[in-house]
């Protein structure tokens, strides 16, 4: 079986013993799929509420949520749609990111103190440890993030002055693209499985290299299926909402 949405880009295979209970149930009632283009300076959250104003929808779930300073694709499921979450919040995600080199902040990324500098790294070095972060990796999640250890989160801790020291995470990296190369800066294309923070991939490249580095832009290109061409902005949102995909499931053999 296949799970999609109207206009996919492309299919994703679920096993039809996990599917078909739940797609049964989804099918008999009103729901839907929703893609947005999140701009930078709000949460993942303050989307979800604009929407459920909108489209007078409680039950909202999401495919992975996006920082405040990030931007780019959010898939929301409205109704009960969010009962297909699990079958594709696996899928891989494709970003595209600016990387600040020979600068360290607390945070991984460009919202937070600095805490080391050095000198940018030589090419070769950038290439090098790219190899070495690409494939089955072992992650240290950034001390500013949601994990949950013995019922703090890793970032209300952090912010106390008393950070968490998080255990690394095995996480996959499909492939790393350097888009661009200005010496301080490297732009990139980075498509990563579920788990992987962008954050600590910037992080890990400039201790690999000897430097230091951290992210200073981020943008979700795409979801599994799903791409930001296909979104709709917060004005679209506002201005004329636009109809919910439906979701569908089609057979197949795998």
């Amino acid at each position: 079986m296949l799970l999609q949405a109207d206009r996919p880009t492309r299919q994703a295979t679920i096993p039809a013993t996990r599917l078909t209970a739940e797609a049964k149930r989804v099918r008999g009632g009103a729901e839907g799929l929703l893609l947005v283009d999140k701009p930078a300076g709000i949460t993942s959250h303050d989307v979800v509420l604009l929407v459920r104003r909108i489209y007078g929808e409680r039950s909202i779930g999401h495919l992975g949520t996006l920082d405040p300073f990030a931007t780019g694709l959010l898939v929301l499921l409205l109704g009960r749609a969010t009962r297909l979450a699990t079958f594709i919040v696996t899928e891989p995600k494709v970003y595209e990111a600016t990387i600040r080199l020979g600068v360290e902040t607390d945070t991984d990324d460009c919202t937070g103190a600095v805490i080391r500098e050095a000198e940018a790294p030589a090419r070769a070095a950038i290439d090098r440890a790219i190899a070495d972060l690409t494939g089955r990796i072992s992650q240290v999640p950034p001390a500013y993030s949601a994990k949950c250890v013995d019922g703090t989160r890793a970032y209300d801790a952090a912010r106390r002055g008393q950070p968490i020291d998080l255990e690394p995470v095995s996480v996959e990296v499909h492939e790393w693209r350097v888009l661009a190369d200005r010496g301080r800066e490297l732009d990139v294309r980075i498509e990563c499985g579920t788990g992987t923070y962008v954050r600590a991939l910037a992080r890990d490249l400039g201790r690999q290299t000897g430097s230091a580095a951290h992210l200073s832009s981020l943008r979700r290109v795409r979801s599994g299926n799903f791409d930001i061409g296909q979104a709709a902005t917060l004005d679209d949102l506002k201005r004329s909402p636009p109809p919910l995909r439906k979701l569908s499931v089609v057979a197949s053999d795998e």
